[in-house]
């Protein structure tokens, strides 16, 4: 499927008094994919998100949907749809009151509002009222607004909080779903491991700009790159044949060991030769968490004290 960018972020700047809250972000979001967007606390991705929807001013730089800035997009709601915000909505009226009067607004029929209802799994609680719904209950909810006006756009910030097993697994396919319709979806979340199975690509940002713009499958064989994973009872005597050889040895399980600086058959053979026991030598197979902490490293701003026991 060819791909067109559907936002673009250009060169934005935003301060909160000193707080720099965008320094130059820029990166493009494409139909027919689902794009991550992804960075620690601070990093200016709820920003980020604001600006392109109209609802804060940049104090430099262009924000576009479809090559027009928000504020000049007519009925809105059928150019682009947004969740920032579950719990944003009046809790004494019924859920569907509630995207009712969201229709209305935008000239959409009540027939509409019943589809995507369907579509997120809320028909049998769609009269309660709004303010009795848990938080995956409202994230449903928030996710039919967004789809409303049938957006060739989806912006959704956080959209697994709150989700039971049973609504995670829907969200990753219905997201996919939706990119594979031509859609493009922009998924802010601090869930890696959700956005390993869901997002195609990723945009990792970090006080303000952007850090790595790229696809998933790009980060995890970059992070992988040179890395083995060594399964072995032994793994002090394993650690010793193998940094003495120049390797960088790490713990990362009771009985694994990644090692980087030697190749797979080194490993083995030096293994071998020192006659230390191992059950499996495997190039490393990254996570996306993994790929996210080595790329954010340096962005962190808010870090705690390392707890006793933990890898020094």
């Amino acid at each position: 499927m060819s791909t067109t960018a559907a936002i673009e972020v250009i060169g934005l700047r935003k301060r909160f008094g000193t707080a720099v809250a965008l320094d130059g972000m820029s990166f493009a979001v494409t139909t027919g994919r689902v794009t991550g967007f992804v960075g620690p606390n601070g990093a200016g991705k709820s920003t980020t998100m604001r600006v392109v929807l109209g609802l804060d001013a940049a104090d430099e730089g262009r924000a576009l949907i479809g090559g027009r800035p928000y504020g000049s997009l007519r009925r809105p709601l059928s150019r682009v749809g947004a969740l920032l915000d579950a719990g944003a909505l009046q809790p004494s009226r019924s859920a569907r009151n509630h995207l009712l009067w969201l229709a209305h607004s935008q000239g959409l029929t009540a027939e509409r509002v019943d589809k995507v209802v369907e579509q997120v799994g809320l028909r049998p609680v769609i009269r309660r009222k709004a303010g009795g719904y848990s938080l995956g209950m409202r994230q449903r909810l928030g996710i039919a607004a967004a789809l409303l006006g049938d957006p060739p756009v989806l912006m959704l910030d956080e959209p697994f909080n709150g989700l039971d097993p049973e609504g995670i697994v829907w969200i990753r396919g219905f997201l996919r779903s939706l990119a594979a319709e031509g859609r493009a979806v922009l998924v802010s979340s601090h869930l890696m491991s959700e956005l390993q199975d869901t997002a195609d690509h990723l945009v990792v940002v970090g006080r303000g700009r952007v850090i790595a713009d790229a696809g998933v499958a790009e980060l995890l064989a970059s992070t992988a790159r040179g890395r083995v994973t060594l399964r072995t009872t032994a793994s002090p005597d394993a650690a010793t044949v193998l940094t003495g050889e120049g390797a960088t040895v790490t713990p990362s399980g009771w009985d694994t060991l990644t090692v980087s600086g030697l190749a797979a058959e080194r490993v083995v053979a030096l293994l071998n030769a020192r006659a230390v026991p191992f059950s499996e030598v495997a190039p490393h197979r990254a996570t996306l968490e993994e790929a996210y902490l080595e790329l954010t490293r340096d962005a962190v701003q808010f870090r705690a004290a390392a707890v006793r026991g933990e890898a020094r």
